[in-house]
């Protein structure tokens, strides 16, 4: 099953940063917004293969809309997007 994350991007004086809001921790850095969405996309796939290794639950991922209604913390520069990692479907809360 693929289940599809929410990323935030943001920019660097000299890159680009990412992280998932639904995977505290998970974090990713490049040069390009291109190479940052691929490097987060890996690092998601590592972060969740980590969790189902150590029996956590994974979380059910919030929709773009439903984090900007609950959040502050994004700004006018910042990119939104998502990626689909394939997800065993027991592992979801």
């Amino acid at each position: 099953m693929k289940t599809r994350f929410l990323v935030i991007i943001e920019k660097g004086p000299s890159n680009y940063s990412a992280y998932s809001p639904d995977l505290p921790g998970c974090i990713a850095t490049g040069k390009t917004v291109e190479k940052t969405v691929a490097e987060i996309e890996s690092a998601i796939a590592f972060h969740i293969e980590g969790m189902i290794e150590n029996g956590e639950q994974l979380p059910t991922p919030r929709s773009i809309n439903s984090y900007l209604l609950e959040t502050d913390e994004i700004s006018a520069n910042d990119l939104l997007t998502t990626v689909e990692i394939e997800t065993p479907m027991l592992a979801l809360a």
